[in-house]
């Protein structure tokens, strides 16, 4: 786990001193190391610089050190994350793997790139980022893992004259950092995102110009930084591929685990009381011959504390557990820094930032989660409820043509009586799913959305007249997702556009972001794309039913274990932000929110806004904790980073 930056430009002092600032930026990402590299300038004085800030985790040597030349071919490569079949991958280049440099996977990376071509991506097993040139052709290479758990932003001059091409690196402060981008921009696409999604969705960014590239894509670059091809190395579109059955999931669940447990330095196991991290933790220690460490966050509100119940899976397991108490008063102190690990504005991400602090502060670097099940075995409400209201708005549309626009009408009216701000229920959006959910990727994103469309546009105001989001989803995401969930059922639909956009776009991005603010790395083993495809070649009565039980995965991953452990009602962990605002922490929200001149730069509306809070504080149906939050963190990230519109 590291940051890696770079590029394409005149190899002169600017540049050189541009990516420095870069490779500065991300020290939290790498603390153990740094490095820097340049080719062979062309007749231009142009070609590729790499830096790397490195977290040293597999070969903690200074073999492992990055950027690394293959002295075979003098291909080099900067990476970020892990690739957890180097081992297998290693054997299996036969004689091409001898005098390797490195034991780790970042010189078998290298030296399978450099001598099977680029479309070796596709053997990979792992979270990874990278940027590799080929020294034979003069091209350079920059990819990301097929689910998207490790981040990878690009930007492009739009000046012929300028110094440079193209440049990249793991996070978009970096980018900012360096110097190179002129009239930074907030992107009225990333407003009109938060404002949906509580997060911004890839391609897009925070910034006009800076665009992320999607998971399991990778880019070639010529020497002076013309783009040469594009591909999409990996999809998650539905599998032709036989049926498998429950004891292929085993194997493929077990292995994942073995796979993530790889690593020259201590590991812990980030364990909520839920099924998911239990499961990772309870075959962790089965795979491991001395007990496990598990680390568990707990709160002093007793009806979302998971503290007990997370003691006793631990001792059930035989692992080694410590407990982190947040109180509201240590939240606060801390909440600064906090919000300025989020590499983008997200209102989520903070239970992942405290937690890993905890671990870096136990003298770990590495930590496994329990994130990706839900999304795989359909443990959240949206697999029960979504297919039922498809069904049944497709039934109404045909037999009740005019009840859509009737429902409309009632329930607006109903809305403007409930006083200074609308209910933001899926109830209250209930109209606008009938109008529009044709489609069930318009009725997902219009279920998830965090207010209603008219509520929305009074929010963003003249930013929504310039903003390109379809279903609150840039193009070329709404493509790839229609193109996914074609020719799936309802229920493996929404596991694929749970995985894309609430875990790949708002969950793994935020994870990377705090955890690497720790310079913790995170590992997410249910996130794997070979287990991806085994589970997604289940009939979906084996994989989801009863829906929301994930049966199947306690079948798998729990055996042994007192069922009676986990008989209780699923919540996901949750901070009580919702009560802290009502006291010390509203005060702090409440001097932004009601500030016309920290309000307007951002995009949003500064009396809708202002009127929103009072409903919220005044305890308006509807309109829950999370709204606020998503709005106030992106008028705090903005004034942070000086990004405006």
């Amino acid at each position: 786990m590291c940051g890696i930056a770079g590029i394409i430009g005149r190899l002169g002092p600017e540049n050189r001193a541009a990516l420095k600032r870069m490779q500065a930026a991300m020290t939290h990402r790498g603390p153990d190391g740094e490095g820097i590299w340049e080719a062979e300038p062309d007749e231009r004085g142009f070609g590729p610089m790499l830096a790397h800030r490195r977290l040293s985790i597999l070969d903690v040597s200074s073999s492992g050190a990055q950027p690394m030349q293959d002295p075979a071919t003098g291909d080099v490569v900067v990476v970020n994350g892990e690739i957890y079949n180097y081992a297998e991958l290693r054997a299996a280049l036969g004689s091409d793997a001898s005098a390797l440099q490195s034991s780790g996977d970042t010189a078998v990376l290298l030296r399978l790139l450099g001598t099977r071509g680029v479309d070796a991506i596709r053997q990979l097993r792992g979270m990874f980022a990278f940027a590799f040139y080929d020294r034979s052709a003069h091209k350079l290479t920059l990819a990301r893992d097929p689910l998207g758990i490790k981040p990878l932003y690009v930007a492009y001059s739009n000046d012929r004259a300028a110094d440079w091409s193209v440049v990249f690196a793991s996070e978009l402060r970096a980018l900012l950092a360096s110097g190179l981008l002129k009239d930074v921009r907030l992107n009225p696409d990333a407003v009109a995102s938060i404002v949906w999604s509580g997060f911004v969705v890839s391609p897009s960014t925070a910034v006009v110009g800076v665009e992320s590239l999607l998971p399991g894509q990778y880019r070639e670059f010529d020497s002076a930084g013309r783009e040469l091809r594009t591909i999409e190395y990996w999809s998650a579109a539905a599998s032709n591929e036989p049926r498998l059955h429950e004891a292929d999931v085993e194997a493929a669940v077990k292995e994942c685990v073995r796979m993530h447990l790889v690593s020259d330095v201590p590991i812990g196991i980030f364990l909520s009381a839920g099924v998911d991290s239990s499961v990772i933790a309870n075959l962790a220690q089965q795979a491991s011959a001395e007990p496990i460490n598990t680390y568990t966050l707990v709160l002093r509100e007793a009806e979302l504390n998971e503290g007990a119940p997370a003691r006793r899976i631990a001792e059930a397991i035989g692992a080694k557990h410590h407990e982190v108490l947040l109180t509201e008063h240590f939240f606060l102190d801390q909440l600064d820094a906090a919000l300025d690990s989020l590499d983008q504005p997200s209102f989520d991400g903070l239970n992942s930032y405290f937690m890993s602090q905890a671990v870096r502060q136990a003298g770990l670097k590495v930590a496994l989660v329990g994130s990706g099940g839900d999304e795989l075995f359909g443990g959240y409400t949206t697999f029960r409820d979504l297919p039922r209201i498809f069904e049944w708005t497709g039934r109404a549309r045909r037999f009740f043509p005019n009840l859509r626009a009737n429902m409309l009408r009632s329930i607006l009216a109903m809305n403007q009586r409930t006083g200074t701000f609308p209910p933001q229920t899926r109830w209250a959006k209930l109209p606008e799913m009938m109008t529009q959910g044709e489609n069930l990727l318009t009725l997902y994103q219009l279920a998830y959305a965090l207010f209603l469309p008219e509520s929305q546009a009074l929010l963003l105001g003249d930013v929504a007249l310039h903003s390109n989001l379809a279903d609150g989803l840039p193009d070329g995401m709404r493509r790839r997702l229609a193109n996914e969930i074609a020719g799936r059922s309802s229920l493996s639909a929404i596991s694929t556009m749970e995985q894309r956009l609430f875990l790949g776009e708002r969950c793994l991005r935020d994870i990377d972001a705090t955890s690497m603010s720790a310079s913790i790395e995170v590992r997410v083993p249910f996130v794997d794309h070979v287990l991806h495809d085994v589970v997604d070649r289940l009939a979906d009565e084996d994989r989801y039913e009863p829906v929301r039980s994930k049966s199947l995965l306690r079948r798998v991953g729990l055996a042994g274990l007192d069922p009676a452990l986990f008989d209780r009602p699923k919540s996901g962990f949750e901070l009580p932000i919702e009560r802290w605002l009502r006291s010390n922490l509203g005060r702090q929200v409440d001097a932004t929110l009601r500030d016309p001149e920290l309000v307007a730069p951002t995009g949003l509306n500064p009396q809708p806004v202002a009127r929103l809070w009072d409903a919220f504080l005044e305890g308006a149906p509807g309109l829950y904790w999370t709204r606020i939050w998503a709005l106030y963190v992106l008028i705090r990230w903005c004034h942070r980073h000086r990004v405006y519109l």
